[in-house]
This record gives structure tokens, C-alpha cells and sequence, in this order.
């Protein structure tokens, strides 16, 4: 296995990002516009999310596509982004048609980011609908990482999270790509030290290329979390790591189900702890369809298990790659640790 050539999603064919962001608010929005309608589907292993269209979703369920999708901080002020997401592809032309009309088709999820330092004194409405408007405008091949878009208010035990992608290119020639708004409950790296969880699955130094820690720290398999960190009670709905994985394989929405399922494995082995009642973990899958083959069992064994070491990347990068800002409560990870 192999990075792609941006080592980001849009290193699948057919699919662009883009954030929006608001310093001041310390919160923002990012969209993932799908060029034609992707196959999607949704696996949601934490206990707290918050979501929109996802029942849709379902490999049961009628519609197959989706226009695009959206990752938005904000809590449930959030789900707002989708709204503006769908205004910009109406605007385009985009949409399944049922009646004559057409119906932009965005799922959409969100995580807590209330409580960052940022000013969230915007009166009457939120302002993640416009959010999510230019987040869509601004969709490209190339996007900002780290303390951008959803991204932007996002934290971890002990330190900031943030935006973070990945692609890996298969030895079946299909590609897999990643994208994560990191704000989970656990810790990205491991006990006290410097190193990521996902340090097995790293390539080419991509973040930092530390290695595991020797020895391992004292405090390695003590569950570290925002409270334990703090000394505060837990709180519902204060956490989420939320998160799509794409390819360009040929997969039913069944399929693409099953591509979500593995994409969990990488929260499990990037952050410690994962999926907890107090997190809203979901990952979204989109299968663009654009090599136009459709993976044979030993692929798709191949790319189910990618998908994990994919995901799990994107978390340490999203961490790794998240910068210091005015105002910021909890420290990045260079700004702890240097270099």
C-alpha cells in the first residue's frame, strides 16, 4: 500500500472539499461535493451523534446517491450547514428528481464544539446555513487541513483535533480516501507521549513518524479522556469523531454499508478511548464508482482492511496537522510537544 498523489479524498476521482470557518465563532463547516451522484452509506458506533438524512441511507431505503455530504461543528446548530450545502447544488442544477423537481440529496453530521472558547452569541439563527453555502462554493481538489472547516473548534483529550485526510492507493488499483473532523473523547496519542495510536499504519512521516513509544509510557493503558483530564463530570453529546471514507470501486450500498463498518476499525486504533456513550462516532462511505470495476473477494478483504489503516491515518494527521490559535483552550499537538 501506498499514499495517493495529494494523500487526501480528492485523490478519488469525482470528489472535491470545502471548508468555511469562522475564527471568532471558533467553529465551521466542511462539505464534500460529489461531481455526479455517489453511492453512500452511514454506520453510526457512537453513542451520542447528531445527524440528518442518514436513515435514508440504509441499504433498504429508496434513494441510492447523494449529492454531497457535510461535516459541521456547531452541535445541533450544525445540521444547518446541509441546509446551505443543498441551497448551492439546487442553485446547480443537482438533485434526484421525484415530481418534476430536484432534491439535492446531503447527508450530514455534526459534533459539539460549544464550549472551545469561541463567541457563540449569534442571536436569532446560527450561522452554519451560510457556512455550509461557502463551504460548498469553495469545494476544490485541494482544502486546508487540521484547524479548518469542521475542524476548526475541534479538541481531544489534552489536546486540539482538527481536519484530517488520507489516501491510500491499492495493490488492486482501486483507491481509498479519508476525511475526519476529530473531536473525540480519548486521546489520539498514547498516555503522556508524543505518539500516535496510529503509528503502525503511518506513511512516509506523514505525521511526525515518531514510531511507538520504548518503553511504553507507565500511563499507556489508562483510558484518557477530556474529564479525566479536567476533573469535570461527563457530559452527553460533548464529544464526536465524525468522518467519511471514499473509493472509486463499483459498491452497492450494501456494500458501501460494510465499507463504513471497517472505516471504524481506524477510530479504534487511532484513539483510545473510541465510540463511548459520550461520542457520536459515525463515518460515512461513498463509492464514486469512477474505475467502473467492481472489487472480486480477495479486493475487497484487501480494501475493507485499508479502510481502517486509511481512517486511523486521518485521525493522527487531523491532530498532528491542527494549529495554535488566539483563544485556544487546550494546547495543538506542536505546541506541546515541539517540532
Amino acid at each position: 500500500m501506498r499514499a495517493g498523489t495529494k494523500n487526501s479524498i480528492t485523490d478519488i476521482a469525482g470528489l472535491k472539499v470545502g471548508n468555511a470557518d469562522d475564527d471568532r465563532l471558533k467553529s465551521g463547516t466542511t462539505a464534500i461535493i460529489c461531481d455526479t451522484p455517489a453511492v453512500a452509506a452511514v454506520q453510526v458506533l457512537g453513542g451520542a451523534p447528531g445527524t440528518r438524512e442518514t436513515d435514508l441511507l440504509e441499504p433498504h431505503n429508496l434513494v441510492e446517491t447523494v449529492d454531497g455530504l457535510v461535516l459541521s461543528g456547531g452541535s445541533a446548530f450544525g445540521l444547518d450547514a446541509a441546509s446551505g450545502v443543498q441551497a448551492y447544488l439546487r442553485e446547480q442544477g443537482r438533485g434526484f428528481e421525484v415530481a418534476g423537481q430536484r432534491v439535492p440529496i446531503v447527508p450530514g453530521a455534526i459534533l459539539f464544539d460549544l464550549a472551545n472558547g469561541g463567541a457563540k452569541d449569534w442571536g436569532r439563527f446560527s450561522p452554519y446555513r451560510e457556512l455550509g453555502f461557502q463551504a460548498a462554493q469553495n469545494a476544490a481538489v485541494d482544502f486546508e487541513t487540521g484547524s479548518a472547516g469542521a475542524g476548526k473548534g475541534a479538541t481531544t483529550a489534552g489536546l486540539k483535533g482538527g481536519l484530517g485526510s488520507a489516501s491510500t492507493r491499492l495493490s488492486s488499483g482501486f483507491t481509498l480516501g479519508a476525511l475526519v473532523a476529530v473531536n473525540a473523547l480519548g486521546s489520539a496519542t498514547i498516555g503522556s507521549s508524543r505518539h500516535f495510536w496510529a503509528a503502525p499504519f503511518e506513511l512516509d512521516g506523514e505525521f511526525g513518524g515518531l514510531g511507538m513509544p520504548s518503553p511504553f509510557p507507565a500511563d499507556a493503558q489508562r483510558p484518557i479522556t477530556k474529564f479525566s483530564m479536567d476533573g469535570k463530570a461527563p457530559e452527553a453529546g460533548s464529544n464526536t469523531t465524525i468522518a467519511v471514507i471514499a473509493t472509486d470501486a463499483a459498491l452497492t450500498k450494501a456494500e458501501a454499508k460494510r465499507l463504513a463498518i471497517a472505516a471504524h476499525d481506524g477510530f479504534a486504533r487511532a484513539l483510545w478511548p473510541a465510540h463511548t456513550p459520550l461520542d457520536g462516532d459515525l463515518v460515512f462511505a461513498l463509492a464514486t464508482g469512477s474505475t467502473s470495476r467492481k472489487p472480486d473477494l480477495t479486493e475487497a478483504i484487501e480494501l475493507y482492511a485499508a479502510a481502517g489503516a486509511t481512517m486511523a491515518r486521518a485521525i493522527a494527521r487531523g491532530v498532528y496537522e491542527a494549529q495554535h490559535e488566539k483563544g485556544d483552550i487546550m494546547p495543538s499537538w506542536h505546541h506541546r510537544h515541539g517540532g
